[in-house]
């Protein structure tokens, strides 16, 4: 009888964990076309207002899933499901830009804006992606009251789920512009800023030399962050950084730490025969 040489959950994990890094690429190569073939795209969240798009959104709700299939009672799994909830939003809600950011779309002077042909698509975004995360919940705590795996991190990505669909229905309700004007910022902040903390649990449980690798993606991450929202803010109030690829700069570190983190937990967990951490 033929010996298999890796189990059905080792061969699982390591499968959504390429996954996770073949969205990344995705969305890198759609940005290499869209910018060959429509002209200079400045940020990785324009490419919603390009060709790319379909790519764009396609490859952050690949990776909402990918997360939530990396099961467990972890915390970084805890924070892992957290964090799948944010990623769609990323591609529901688009970024908004000024003149120059993207070939052929953008709002008049230097404020960047949505434009207004494109709430529609943010109105059915939302209001879908509550009902399946809603929906996803009330699944999740019968499935884990069936196979008697109910725990607090079940509780907690229950409860995150139900807030996180809430508010985002209350926001888009009550305070439609402040969603289309500050809802990509918030979606994108909030899901990196979950990975850079899970690099830094990652990085307290494990040892040399991952220990510095994952301490190496937090604090790039966090930079990289901290740059997106500066620049953010000066686009915000007015400062005009159209036609120029500081955004682009910024997204490009916090994707780039975000493959780091995934090449680094697929080759330090390729034969844990039952892997309990992400």
């Amino acid at each position: 009888m033929m010996r298999l040489s890796s189990t059905t959950t080792q061969r699982t994990y390591r499968y959504v964990r390429l996954a996770i890094l073949g969205a990344v690429l995705s969305i890198a190569v759609a940005l290499v076309v869209a910018w060959v073939t429509e002209g200079p795209v400045m940020s990785l969240s324009g490419l919603f207002y390009t060709s790319g798009r379909t790519a764009f959104t396609g490859a952050l709700v690949a990776v909402a899933l990918a997360l939530v299939a990396l099961s467990g009672h972890s915390v970084e799994q805890i924070l892992l499901d957290v964090a799948a909830l944010f990623a769609p939003l990323i591609a529901v809600i688009p970024t908004p830009i000024a003149a120059g950011d993207v070939p052929g779309e953008g709002c008049r002077g230097a404020v960047p804006c949505v434009p207004e042909e494109y709430l529609p698509d943010v109105t059915t975004g939302i209001i879908t992606f509550a009902v399946i995360a809603i929906v996803g919940a009330v699944c999740a705590l019968i499935l884990a009251r069936v196979q008697q795996t109910l725990s607090p991190g079940v509780i907690i990505g229950v409860v995150a789920a139900l807030v996180v669909s809430v508010a985002m229905l209350v926001w888009l309700l009550v305070w439609p512009d402040s969603l289309l004007h500050l809802g990509h910022l918030v979606a994108t902040g909030a899901f990196f800023g979950i990975m850079a903390a899970i690099a830094v649990v990652s990085a307290v449980a494990s040892r040399r030399p991952w220990r510095r690798v994952y301490v190496i993606v937090a604090a790039g991450m966090a930079a990289s962050l901290l740059y997106l929202a500066v620049t953010g803010v000066l686009r915000l109030v007015g400062v005009d950084l159209s036609g120029r690829p500081f955004t682009l700069f910024g997204e490009i570190g916090v994707i780039g730490f975000f493959a780091v983190f995934w090449i680094a937990q697929t080759v330090q967990k390729w034969n844990e025969i039952d892997p309990s951490l992400v």
